[in-house]
């Protein structure tokens, strides 16, 4: 998985203590065996966009160290009902004690993605590319938004230190669209400037201060292509805003560069993968 700075081993440690508690999983040492094995397929039941599979492993590995892993899709992989993602053996309380947290894991992140590729899709052939948002769960935003990457998403700003984007607040504060622009500017930070319009009227403005690019908010698509025609190229656009699976179309066909939606890390819904044992002799 392609995470910078996040610690694999931390989460996999802390989400397993969630789950498991100072006493384990009392029902399984209650009526298995300790020495008792499975075999198991960990599978979805419904076609989805995978994402996650890595970190599913490593809570079955945290529990087991000799699991017997095989691979048989990867992240980013679009795969049918009834398709087998992973096929496990190992120790039975090891991998019942690992099964839920592998699976909230996979099937959140698996959700996000699959929802992100029907975004990605409905505007396939526009020129437009979709963008995520910092509307992800606390906590989990590195996860959030790689999951929005495996569903063909490009991220956008991480965190509030790596873009400088003024919003509607920043411009009241500071007594509009140009002084917010000129003080931004006078910062001196090296990230390029982005500012939220939601007016045609603001847009000149906000160039002539030197804005590097604009956010285009809550504009109906005949107002986003006035302000694609009024810009003219000069800077990139993008267009964020009561973008849902049966707006986002003609949004894009309005000729802007880039839509951001946050539902896809905020509201997908987890998907369906479970886990089927079959005991082992």
């Amino acid at each position: 998985m392609d995470l910078p700075h996040f610690d694999l081993g931390e989460f996999v440690r802390r989400v397993l203590a969630e789950d498991l508690g100072s006493g384990g999983d009392v029902t399984s040492k209650a009526t298995i065996d300790a020495n008792a094995r499975f075999t198991a397929d960990l599978n979805c039941r419904e076609p989805i966009v995978v994402a996650g599979l890595e970190l599913a492993i490593a809570f079955f590995r945290a529990c087991d160290r000799e699991v017997r892993i095989e691979r048989l899709v990867k992240d980013g992989d679009a795969v049918a009902a009834g398709a087998v993602l992973l096929r496990l053996e190992g120790n039975a309380r090891a991998m019942l004690a690992a099964e839920r947290s592998a699976l909230n894991t996979l099937q959140h992140l698996s959700g996000i993605a699959t929802l992100t590729r029907r975004y990605v899709e409905a505007i396939e052939g526009t020129g437009a590319t979709l963008l995520d948002t910092r509307k992800t769960i606390p906590g989990l935003r590195l996860l959030d938004k790689y999951a929005a990457r495996m569903g063909g998403a490009e991220n956008h700003r991480m965190r509030l230190d790596d873009g400088l984007l003024i919003k509607d607040n920043h411009v009241g504060v500071a007594g509009g669209v140009a002084e917010a622009v000129a003080a931004a500017k006078q910062y001196g930070s090296e990230l390029p400037i982005q500012v939220e319009v939601d007016r045609i009227e603001q847009i000149e403005p906000a160039l002539q201060a030197g804005a590097d690019r604009l956010l285009l908010d809550n504009m109906k698509p005949d107002m986003l292509r006035e302000a694609v025609k009024l810009v003219a190229g000069r800077v990139p656009l993008e267009a964020s805003g009561g973008v849902n699976l049966d707006t986002i179309r003609g949004i894009a066909e309005t000729g802007v560069d880039y839509i951001s939606v946050g539902r896809i890390t905020q509201s997908a819904p987890a998907v369906d993968i479970g886990l089927d044992y079959v005991l082992t002799p």
